[in-house]
């Protein structure tokens, strides 16, 4: 293991105000989506959405790495170029999902386990030998009633720290993705203590098995209360120095009434308590946010605190990022160039909300 270029790499991911785009979605959830706007559900369609992406004029100014599936690190353009050329010479940095799957977790009713353990070393010297430089690994914690338990934190826990050093063994920068879902009704004071027992645990099992913390990206939930939590808030304007600007809130689940400030305050704290400074970065997830509260709870965290924070806070998207343009393209060809212009202005409101310049009159040009 080479801690230095591992070092190397995660400063590079997190470099310049850039962030990262997940498409790693597997098959199913990939066909899912497809299925929602009428395009069809084949390996070639997929092909044809996945290059749309990789292509896209400028993305390299704005994402500094992409997250792939397994199909996808395989693939190649309509006339033969392979996606990691295209990749290399856009300077994004490859990585790749490498686990299997959560699937429920024996003895425990209501919770998951991620799967994939089996046979990751040789696959992990795999995706190193074809570009790879980094992969992810997410586990899913549930907040319900009596949950999560304590052997759900400690066996998701335990495998993220597993599945770590087995990246770092191979030369990999290992995301690690412990995710606290949004489903339920509870609080956002709830959120924040789950969160936070969440990655006590995953920090202790990670250097249980000797992870080099410089050589690795966390990519957490946001504090949000649940989509069905009862207690709505009334949104108010976000003042940031000169700038007056207000989310929208009036198709959005009642969670999404959190003013961004709170859920930007909430999450800064648990990180605060929780992550050692010697992670170079915090990438959030997405997790079923709008793309625009996800841009906007991301600046407040930067324009307030980014001067106070030992880790940098980027992002590592998928939907908040991909969603907009999937819409605008539909599976036509003749679509492609505009939902471009829509994937590019979705990864530069992101930029500028980790420079804590996003505005929503962004979202007007």
């Amino acid at each position: 293991m080479n801690t230095q270029i591992l070092t190397d790499t995660a400063k590079a991911m997190m470099a310049d105000d850039k962030g990262l785009l997940a498409m790693d979605e597997s098959h199913p959830t990939c066909n899912k989506r497809f299925a929602k706007l009428g395009i069809p559900q084949t390996m070639e369609a997929r092909r044809a959405y996945r290059e749309l992406i990789v292509t896209t004029p400028g993305l390299g100014e704005c994402i500094s790495g992409v997250i792939l599936f397994d199909e996808t690190i395989r693939q190649q353009k309509q006339d033969g170029t392979p996606f990691l050329q295209v990749l290399a010479g856009a300077g994004i940095i490859p990585g790749i999902k490498v686990d299997t799957g959560a699937k429920d977790l024996a003895a425990h009713p209501g919770e998951k386990i991620t799967e994939g353990l089996d046979g990751l070393r040789d696959r992990l010297k795999e995706y190193f030998q074809m570009g790879a430089r980094f992969a992810k690994w997410r586990a899913v914690i549930i907040i319900g009633n009596g949950l999560p338990s304590r052997g759900c934190l400690e066996a998701n826990a335990h495998g993220l720290a597993r599945y770590a050093a087995l990246c770092q063994e191979a030369g990999l920068v290992p995301i690690v993705e412990p995710e606290v879902l949004m489903d339920g009704d509870h609080s956002l004071e709830r959120c924040a203590e789950v969160t936070e027992e969440v990655l006590r645990t995953v920090f202790n099992q990670l250097n249980s098995q000797r992870v080099v913390l410089e050589g690795m990206i966390l990519k957490p939930n946001m504090v949000l209360p649940g989509l069905t939590c009862p207690l709505r808030q009334e949104v108010k304007e976000v003042g940031i120095g000169e700038q007056q600007y207000q989310v929208r809130l009036t198709d959005q689940p009642l969670d999404e009434a959190q003013a961004v400030d709170e859920v930007a305050d909430a999450t800064v704290k648990s990180l605060w308590r929780t992550v050692p400074a010697a992670v170079p970065g915090i990438a959030f997830l997405s997790g079923g946010q709008s793309a625009e509260l996800a841009s906007a709870r991301l600046n407040v965290m930067n324009h307030r605190f980014k001067a106070q924070l030992p880790w940098a806070l980027a992002f590592s998207f998928a939907r908040a990022i991909q969603q907009p343009a999937l819409e605008t393209w539909r599976g036509e060809e003749s679509n492609v160039q505009a939902a471009q212009q829509v994937l590019l202005h979705r990864a530069q409101c992101n930029r500028a909300a980790r420079r804590g310049e996003y505005t929503t009159a962004m979202e007007r040009t």
